[in-house]
């Protein structure tokens, strides 16, 4: 046997060996992966994924399933302000009264929020005051603070807030209420969302899409202020920035936001849960799937 013969079949073994040792690098591996760890999970899931810089680079799984939204419907009513704004019918600097009473959705009657669900605490403090519409947006936002929520819902009209998520692209996200309506939950009147509308959504803010350019990158800087990070943020490294909106009930965890690498390069990424009980695992397999997204991004 020739020395040529020898070397073309050792480089051959080596483009085999290397070949197959090497992770494959595209979205439908990255998609079956998403979905073998999503598979040792009990629940039911859905995750939307796209690359605002190459939107070939997009997953969709269970994209159009229904999902209670939880604290995910705080970044609609985020846009609707600033859209409202924009338009001249108040100043995000405007000071509103701080109170504590609403009126359901079913019949009008007034139900209080309790401080003791709610996971932002020091505003109850202030009931009878003013605080400015930003202050309130940044509390509603970053400590998901419900009380914050249910005064600036009501100050935009949830009606609106469904209203320019439709001419969003988001066709099936439905913002009807404020937070603790306890008489239209027990109706099934809840607020809800879908991966894909998720995605859309954050697409808008990402691309400076939202309302305005101006208006994107100030809701991005807020986003980015979101204290709960156990999901989207928790395993990237330093330099990544995540501007996002977390959202949790019982059995419900969600994380949906805009994943900005040191290069500029942003991606959209959207997690959806219900039906899961095993909170913690949850959060884990989240924080993994957001793991496997940016080692595919960047690699």
């Amino acid at each position: 046997m020739s020395k040529v013969f020898l070397s073309w079949v050792t480089v051959g073994i080596i483009f085999i060996v290397v070949g197959c040792t090497q992770p494959v690098n595209n979205v439908v591996h990255l998609e079956s992966q998403i979905k073998e760890r999503l598979e040792a999970l009990s629940g039911d899931f859905a995750v939307a994924f796209t690359n605002l810089s190459d939107t070939s680079e997009t997953i969709l799984i269970n994209e159009r399933e229904m999902f209670h939204a939880a604290s995910t419907m705080k970044t609609p009513v985020m846009i609707e302000l600033y859209k409202q704004a924009e338009a001249g019918e108040f100043s995000l600097n405007d000071s509103i009264l701080v109170k504590n009473e609403f009126r359901s959705i079913v019949d009008s009657s007034i139900y209080q929020m309790s401080v003791d669900e709610d996971s932002e605490s020091e505003l109850y403090d202030l009931i009878g005051k003013k605080r400015t519409i930003s202050d309130l947006m940044y509390d509603m936002i970053t400590m998901s603070s419900n009380l914050a929520t249910n005064i600036l819902i009501e100050k935009v009209n949830a009606e609106k807030v469904t209203e320019t998520m439709r001419s969003y692209g988001a066709d099936s996200i439905l913002v009807l209420r404020g937070v603790e309506d306890i008489k239209a939950f027990e109706q099934g009147l809840s607020n809800r969302t879908t991966a894909y509308d998720e995605m859309k959504i954050y697409s808008k803010i990402g691309n400076g899409e939202a309302v305005s350019e101006e208006a994107s990158a100030q809701m991005i800087e807020i986003l980015k202020g979101q204290k709960f990070n156990e999901m989207i943020p928790a395993l990237l490294p330093d330099g990544v920035q995540v501007a996002h909106k977390t959202g949790w009930i019982t059995g419900v965890n969600h994380d949906s936001g805009i994943v900005i690498l040191p290069s500029g390069e942003r991606y959209v990424l959207v997690m959806l849960s219900k039906n899961a009980p095993e909170r913690e695992a949850v959060l884990s397999t989240f924080a993994d799937i957001s793991k496997m997204v940016y080692d595919f991004v960047v690699q």
